[in-house]
């Protein structure tokens, strides 16, 4: 690129100073030799005036200086030299001179001017100056010279600046370029820089803008998958196990109370994956659309799902409502996701008992959940993606269930670090639709 902006901004200047300096070359060269006939013209001029009518008859006449290397001559009537220097014979300027006509023309390579000389309205003779034609050719092809130099000069100023603005203009996309190759070798953080030239910054920050969009393409499709796999890894093993419970049972109504329960954990497995998958798609920034669920419900369903697990590892699972209408509403789904964390995260990081209480809060319901332990690591980055406090689990349930918060209208927060106590702030609606199993059986 810097070679074509170059080669462009020579040839521009190429054709500019063609355009200028031939006309210059040709006004000059005009120039000097009408100076120099208009002098010689002036010196034929000053010899006429001082030509005697007596002249003929041998009054001498006394010419002034001819001009710089040049003669000055008069001549009869008859073209015979009388006075000064020049040819002994006139020539063609002479004679046309001697016809009352003042001559400029070329004779033998030199400039010729003659005028006549008159008295009582007859022309008695003539004046002739001339001058070397090579002495003005010398003097053009010098005044030549010069302005070629002003045109190597100024062509070489060009040349310069092309190169600097060159340099200029493609700095900024050699930048980009670079960039560019960053983000092909698998760095997305890289961002162009700006520069100082607006149509390269508007392609940088296009440029910018698309990769922060497939950057943000990327990290949700990544969310998802671990989002998908932490929380399906803990209900599919549950149905495992309570399939290979029901296997080993002989008696039909224990197979039965299996496959129901395994059916009540494909349906939260289908609700878990409908969850993620909508925040995935809002990329956790629109309030969720899941039907509502009364909160005393909601408790029973987390007891449920939530107590034999704990039960397992020899811990006990406490549900209460302190001060929470029981006509109050909430997004059952996505709150049921973000408990299922919470209580998860403390069977895995926690010990002693958990304790799930409802507090109203008049225009919100404030979910606690705690457990006898102590949070671990740097409570900063509890809630980022990734970071886990004591080394166990994968560090994605907390991130998950605050974007789940977020996408609510909601907040999650650490209330406590000791006991470790985790606070979930749920707005309320009290004109919702009915629950789950209510809507199924008005429609059966």
């Amino acid at each position: 690129m810097r070679q074509r902006v170059v080669r462009v901004a020579l040839t521009a200047a190429l054709v500019a100073v063609v355009l200028l300096a031939v006309p210059l070359a040709l006004v000059i060269r005009s120039s000097l030799y009408a100076d120099q006939r208009d002098t010689l013209e002036r010196a034929a001029l000053s010899g006429a005036v001082r030509v005697s009518p007596d002249y003929s008859t041998g009054d001498p006449v006394e010419l002034a200086a001819p001009p710089a290397g040049g003669r000055l001559g008069v001549y009869d009537p008859q073209s015979r030299l009388r006075a000064g220097s020049g040819p002994r014979t006139g020539d063609a300027a002479v004679r046309r001179a001697l016809e009352a006509e003042v001559v400029r023309s070329h004779s033998g390579g030199d400039l010729v001017v003659t005028v006549p000389v008159s008295h009582a309205e007859h022309v008695i003779g003539a004046v002739r100056a001339s001058s070397p034609a090579a002495a003005v050719r010398n003097r053009v092809l010098a005044a030549w010279a010069v302005l070629a130099g002003a045109c190597a000069l100024a062509l070489a100023v060009a040349v310069l600046i092309a190169r600097r603005q060159a340099r200029r203009l493609a700095a900024p996309l050699e930048a980009l370029s670079r960039h560019s190759q960053a983000v092909t070798a698998g760095n997305l953080g890289a961002r162009a820089a700006p520069s100082s030239i607006a149509e390269i910054d508007q392609v940088a920050r296009t440029h910018n803008e698309m990769l922060h969009s497939l950057t943000e393409l990327l990290r949700h499709e990544r969310d998802f998958t671990a989002n998908a796999s932490h929380q399906l890894r803990t209900p599919l093993t549950g149905l495992q196990l309570t399939l290979e419970a029901g296997l080993g049972r002989d008696d039909d109504a224990g197979k039965r109370d299996a496959l129901a329960e395994a059916l009540a954990t494909t349906r939260r497995l289908h609700g878990t994956i409908e969850e993620v998958l909508r925040l995935s798609r809002s990329r956790g920034l629109t309030h969720s659309a899941a039907p509502d669920t009364r909160v005393p419900r909601l408790l029973q369903e987390i007891e449920e799902r939530w107590h034999g697990p704990l039960a397992r590892d020899g811990r006990r699972l406490e549900c209460e409502i302190y001060d929470a209408p029981g006509d109050v509403r909430v997004p059952g789904t996505p709150v049921s996701e973000i408990l299922g964390v919470l209580v998860d995260n403390a069977r895995v990081h926690g010990r002693g008992t958990v304790r799930l209480g409802v507090r109203d809060l008049n225009d919100a319901l404030a979910f606690d959940v705690g457990d006898e332990g102590i949070v671990q690591g740097e409570v900063a980055r509890l809630f980022d993606r990734g970071h886990t406090g004591d080394g166990r689990g994968t560090g994605i349930g907390l991130a998950l269930a605050r974007d789940l918060a977020v996408s609510l209208g909601g907040r999650l927060s650490l209330s406590s670090g000791h006991p470790a106590t985790f606070t979930l702030l749920v707005p309320v609606r009290q004109d919702g639709i009915e629950e789950d199993d209510e809507a199924t059986a008005g429609s059966g």
